[in-house]
């Protein structure tokens, strides 16, 4: 060992300070390898974790939009309802008011029918004094010469002119002779006991009577048969 080289001792130590000093680098770079590694971990850890709360966070954002398309077709569902409902109201509403209008309608068409057939009867009632004169004047006036006879056509014509007017009104007379009294149509003004008409049928119409349609405009004035009486004769 004396005998070495003083030149050689002095390498050894340069190279012992070069490796002294490259130790630190090799001790930094292993710690920068080591936070590197550390920070590629961590990145790693929280990219894991986002994409888990992406995952996580797609099923929940779906069940929201079940959730709200369910509780917006309830609520079109509970709007339909409530629209159909009103509908069916609407309709029954319009069906009973076209049904009280045509009820309407038709009480007002009868009112008017019947105030006209009520006018007309009135007036015809008032012609029916007239009608009788002429059926008297008629039974009872003979002409003697061709003036009266001339005289007693004129009046007839008349007469057959106003029947003929009464005939398209709907005015009826009426023929009781020979039928049973009825007090609906017939008012009995005298009674006569006889053997020849069955008891309770006319025997004579005294004053005419007229209906028109299912109307009596004038009861007839009639003489109703009666039974005769019975005599006991001894022997």
């Amino acid at each position: 060992m004396l005998g070495d080289n003083p030149s050689t001792e002095t390498k050894n130590q340069e190279i012992n300070e070069n490796i002294q000093e490259v130790k630190p680098f090799e001790q930094n770079t292993e710690l920068e390898s080591s936070q590197n590694l550390e920070i590629k971990t961590e990145l790693s850890e929280n990219n894991a974790s986002v994409d888990q709360d992406i995952q996580s966070s797609q099923p929940t954002s779906r069940e929201q939009e079940m959730v709200l398309l369910k509780e917006t077709y309830e609520l079109l569902q509970n709007q339909l309802e409530t629209t159909k409902f009103q509908l069916e109201e609407k309709e029954t509403q319009y069906k009973r008011l076209g049904a009280d209008f045509e009820n309407f309608r038709k009480r007002t068409q009868k009112e008017k029918e019947d105030l006209d057939t009520q006018v007309k009867c009135s007036t015809i009632i008032e012609l029916l004094p007239v009608i009788d004169n002429f059926e008297r004047a008629r039974s009872q006036i003979k002409p003697a010469n061709d003036g009266e006879m001339a005289i007693h056509k004129s009046y007839q014509t008349v007469y057959k002119q106003m029947v003929e007017s009464l005939k398209r009104l709907g005015v009826s007379p009426m023929r009781p002779e020979g039928q049973e009294f009825d007090p609906n149509l017939h008012e009995a003004v005298m009674r006569e006991a006889t053997a020849e008409h069955p008891e309770g049928n006319v025997m004579e119409e005294l004053v005419r009577g007229y209906t028109i349609g299912d109307r009596v405009l004038r009861h007839a004035m009639v003489k109703v048969a009666t039974a005769p009486e019975s005599t006991d004769i001894e022997a």
